[in-house]
């Protein structure tokens, strides 16, 4: 009998991972997912896709609240399973990841130990990394600083948005996650530390991003909000603020924009000009492409300008 798998993950990320896994015939005997969630207007309980994903393919499922509730740890050693393996699930208590005899692996969205932390691709590209890529490695006490076994690297392109390399790395990590686990099983992977890869002088980091860390700042480069924008689309988001004349301030969430640089200082400027509806920067402009206005659907920028009054508006730089 094959070696046995348990897989812990939760978005649509996760989910192509652990298609690959069965696809290649490795022995998924249980998957660990978060509770079903109140979600939408209606608040209707979601599933999450990894759920959707193991009801469809009949592979037993756990769902619990607590990761160190008693009932929960018993059926997770009622499984004796040979592996664990986790893609964009929670932090696991050592008791959870310390059990499988073959320890328990991670894909990471990162060439870690670059970008430790809960949004790897969002800090990549709002850096202007040119390159990125999926790591897997072995979970310890603090978070993403295990043993590395592999990685797989990406480029990241001049239009690439986090959700363009999300889609790039969901589908190369899954590949890569795959080989590991071959790896771990036939006694061929070779874990390195990660001390030995970079100095902490080197490191970067990927915190969490909250609702302010998306505000943009126009008093900057065209080039640094441009790849803000485009390391935050589609989610969060970056966004703005409009002043009017009168009333309340509206914001303004913004998801694709090209660059136009003329090395004049256009900062608070709000133009429609040949190109298109542009924003002033500390060094020339972004045309904006794709916005979505406070309470408005997310439109094209041709719809948004037939209906909205520039001359009323003022942009709030920071």
């Amino acid at each position: 009998m094959s070696e046995k798998i348990v897989f812990m993950g939760t978005p649509d990320f996760a989910v192509e991972s652990l298609k690959q896994l069965i696809e290649n015939g490795e022995n998924v005997v249980g998957v660990i997912t978060s509770p079903d969630r109140p979600a939408g207007r209606g608040q209707q309980l979601r599933e999450s896709a990894v759920k959707q994903f193991a009801v469809l393919h009949k592979i037993p499922l756990l769902q619990p609240e607590k990761l160190k509730a008693e009932e929960f740890i018993t059926a997770l050693r009622e499984i004796n399973a040979d592996l664990f393996v986790v893609v964009a699930f929670r932090m696991l208590p050592e008791i959870v990841w310390a059990m499988p005899a073959k320890g328990t692996i991670n894909l990471h969205g990162s060439l870690l130990p670059k970008y430790r932390g809960a949004a790897p691709i969002n800090w990549a590209v709002i850096n202007g990394d040119k390159e990125t890529g999926a790591t897997t490695f072995f979970i310890e006490k603090k978070i993403d600083t295990g043993k590395i076994i592999d990685n797989v690297k990406i480029l990241i392109g001049e239009e690439d948005s986090a959700g363009t390399i999300h889609d790039k790395l969901m589908v190369a990590g899954a590949t890569l996650l795959t080989k590991t686990v071959r790896q771990i099983f036939n006694g061929t992977a070779k874990a390195k530390d990660q001390a030995d890869l970079l100095s902490e002088s080197e490191l970067k980091y990927a915190p969490k991003i909250f609702k302010p860390d998306c505000k943009i700042n126009w008093d900057d480069t065209t080039r640094n909000i441009y790849n803000k924008i485009r390391g935050l689309s589609p989610y969060p988001a970056a966004w703005t603020a409009l002043q009017p004349t009168e009333g309340k301030i509206k914001s303004l969430k913004i998801f694709q924009t090209k660059p136009i640089i003329d090395g004049i200082n256009h900062v608070g400027d709000i133009a429609v000009k040949e190109e298109g509806l542009c924003f002033g920067t500390k060094d020339g402009w972004l045309k904006i492409e794709e916005l979505q206005l406070e309470g408005k659907k997310r439109m094209p920028i041709e719809q948004f300008i037939q209906g909205f009054k520039f001359d009323t508006f003022s942009l709030v730089i920071h």
